[in-house]
């Protein structure tokens, strides 16, 4: 019995030890079965120069990559050794002097030296040198070698910033996976160690800022109670180059300040804030500065009193900019009446005031005009205001596609808009050339991105989610990095750089997103998802408080068609953009189909591009997004044994679930569509299951992500 009793023991143990939970991420670290002789002998010899925190954790880096050479603990080193050190400490001749000179602080450096025999990483700063580090790392894990020409890379973004839309009482807005990960009861008297680990995956992946609260903002965080657990949190990420940035709530000097107005030209409001901007950087020299949400969805802002957003904005500027502090103010603005079209709110009120922002203001503009659609046209206003900073703000979380169960790899998504042509400055006037910068010579440069991250143990619920925290850190660095790059390198870190998983996980990635849209929303369709939570479908969704909150607004399907016309004959929202796309965009002739019913209101009949009518035609695209989620289930059961156990079976899970809401999409918005158009169900799409009633009467309860 006691045989037994062991033999159970050690075969427990062995099973935690190969088991994965996946909080590794992408810094898995797995033994490489054959590594070469130079990365055998980058992982053996090393030398870092200097000290400091930073430093520290470079060195501390190269100790845990160590396990990338279990394998190949004998095997002869044939390689230059590895010299990590700032451009003044080498003490080097034959080093590329002119090109390290042209990289930024953050920018760095990885080339053989010829006359040394080593591998040299070396940058003007230690944040420099760690963001050097994790690149030969991963380049070693990924099994690429260092080109004979050298890495020389700076970001091309310069504030990229995770955006936590987390509460103090730790509930997360569009939160799937947990609560949030600041334990606000236990600061600053306890220090988790899952801080230091989120900030490790951040400075793995270029991220150099978090914003901690929601948008939708609590003043609390802004009294000495929590600063000083906001302190104790920037003293953590400091050393991995994270800058701490918190929401500002508009009316915090009433509610916090006991004034009587919060005016933003009130010389007591103006105080105020300027009083509240030195206590936070007495406790955070080197705090970011605020997030603002104002005057949208029941926010308090600048509305309130008659002033405008730049009137707001301008105040809290001038509060932060003796402190070297930033401003980023969001557009995401709409007053309390509903407008005739949405898509036009932003633009309205934001580029009369181009050019009358602060220096250290940047506008933070979502990547469309609605609200994170599983696809949407590029927000007007990106080459719309030459005079004034824009930042991009992407949705990492996965609040209208299919929220944790649903795999939806967003770098193209990400990549889409910002290759989308403005032609704002003429052809080649791309939405990523906003946010570097180089359009309008600004340098003053940022990205956002609404985090995915929670308390589940793999950070964001489905395990393929931590790809798009990834691919958003990738991006931010680099807006013209494709998504193929960016799938094959999160899998090889992540997984295994087996090509019998990676090539085909890497083809089902890169065209989830699409299959998303398919079931979802095909052909320019948009927010038709169910009422607050946006769980599932709910193309019925009418009524209510406000119009531009339902789905009919948005669709506005009858018998005579579908689709919200923004053309002159509608609210022409299309003339918010350059002539050249009015033009191609206006036309039924040549818009893409993918914006169709985004742009026009189309008859169910009407033929599109191969002949078959709309009506065909969307019911098809349900039924691919619908049998692309069933081939993925086919695909991923054939990796079974490529990779560990765990997370196999927690993929398939979910690719499960995915599969059978794909079904639940396709049915119940082709039942209502259909109650419309009638039209048969063509040939080569599965009829649907149940009536129209069924569906409706479908009440998801306590859906997470309040």
């Amino acid at each position: 019995m006691k045989f037994i009793y062991s033999l159970f023991l050690v075969i427990l143990i062995n099973l935690q030890v190969v088991a994965n939970d996946g909080y590794k991420l992408w810094l898995q670290y797995y033994p490489i079965e054959q590594a070469a002789s130079w990365q055998v002998s980058v992982l053996t010899d090393q030398k870092v120069l200097g000290n400091s925190p930073t430093i520290d954790l470079i060195k501390k880096e190269l100790e845990n990559a160590k396990a990338m050479l279990e394998p190949n603990k004998k095997k002869q080193q044939k390689g230059n050794n590895l010299l990590i050190g700032k451009v003044g400490d080498l003490n080097l001749n034959h080093i590329p002097t002119s090109k390290i000179e042209q990289l930024s602080d953050e920018g760095y450096a990885i080339f053989n030296h010829s006359g040394s025999s080593q591998l040299i990483v070396t940058s003007r700063t230690d944040l420099g040198l760690l963001y050097g580090t994790f690149k030969v790392l991963q380049l070693i894990q990924t099994g690429n070698s260092i080109p004979s020409s050298g890495i020389f890379e700076s970001p091309k973004v310069k504030h990229r910033v995770l955006n936590h839309w987390d509460n103090l009482d730790r509930t997360v807005e569009r939160g799937y996976s947990g609560f949030s990960i600041w334990n606000w009861h236990r600061l600053p008297r306890h220090i988790d160690q899952q801080y230091h680990d989120y900030a490790r995956a951040n400075a793995s992946i270029g991220i150099n800022g978090t914003v901690l609260t929601n948008v939708n903002a609590n003043a609390l965080v802004l009294t000495p109670e929590y600063l000083e657990k906001v302190k104790a949190l920037a003293d953590v990420f400091r050393p991995y180059g994270i800058k701490v940035y918190l929401t500002a709530r508009f009316s915090s000097p009433i509610e916090i300040g006991k004034l009587s107005t919060a005016d933003p030209i009130d010389p007591e409001v103006e105080a105020w804030w300027n009083e509240k901007a030195n206590e936070i950087y007495r406790y955070i020299p080197d705090f970011g500065g605020f997030v603002v949400k104002a005057d949208s969805e029941g926010q308090p802002g600048p509305h309130n009193y008659k002033r405008t957003q730049a009137d707001g904005a301008n105040m809290l500027a001038d509060a932060v900019k003796p402190h070297g502090g930033i401003v980023m103010w969001r557009a995401f603005v709409y007053n309390e009446h509903t407008p005739d079209d949405r898509h036009k709110q932003a633009y309205n009120e934001f580029k009369p005031l181009d050019g009358k922002f602060k220096e250290n203001v940047i506008v933070q503009v979502k990547n469309g005009a609605i609200d994170f659609q599983p696809r949407e046209p590029f927000h007007p206003l990106f080459g719309a205001m030459p005079q004034t900073p824009l930042m991009m703000e992407f949705q990492i979380t996965q609040e209208y596609l299919g929220h944790d169960t649903h795999l939806a790899f967003l770098a193209p998504l990400f990549e889409e808009v910002l290759k989308a042509d403005t032609y704002t400055q003429g052809k080649g006037s791309e939405v990523a050339k906003v946010i570097d910068g180089s359009l309008h010579s600004h340098d003053f440069t940022a990205m956002a991105g609404v985090a995915n991250i929670g308390t589940d143990r793999n950070w964001t619920g489905h395990h393929f989610h931590q790809a798009n925290w990834f691919a958003y850190g990738k991006q931010a660095w680099d807006p013209y990095i494709s998504s193929e790059e960016i799938a094959e390198e999160w899998l090889k870190l992540t997984f295994t750089s087996n090509s019998d998983f990676v090539n085909p996980i890497k083809k089902m990635m890169l065209n989830s997103r699409e299959m998303v849209v398919n079931y979802m929303t095909p052909l320019g369709l948009h927010h038709i998802m169910a009422e607050s939570h946006h769980y599932g479908p709910g193309p019925w969704v009418t009524g209510g408080r406000r119009a531009d909150w339902t789905a009919t607004y948005y669709h506005q399907a009858s018998e005579d068609g579908v689709g919200f016309d923004r053309t002159k004959s509608g609210s022409n929202a299309l003339e918010q953009y350059a002539e050249p796309l009015q033009e191609i965009w206006g036309s039924l002739e040549t818009i893409p189909e993918e914006h169709l019913l985004w742009f026009h209101h189309v008859s169910w009949s009407t033929p599109l591009k191969n002949g078959k009518s709309l009506w065909d035609n969307l019911a098809l695209h349900y039924q691919k997004g619908v049998d692309e989620s069933r081939e993925n289930i086919a695909i991923w059961k054939s990796m079974e044994g490529k990779i560990d156990h765990e997370r196999y079976t927690h993929v398939l899970s979910f690719l499960q679930i995915q599969s059978q809401e794909a079904i639940w999409w396709k049915d119940a918005c082709l039942t209502y569509f259909g109650h419309f158009s009638q039209m048969p169900i063509p040939e080569g799409v599965d009829k649907p299951l149940h009536d129209l009633e069924y569906y409706q009467r479908i009440k998801p309860k306590n859906v997470p992500g309040i």
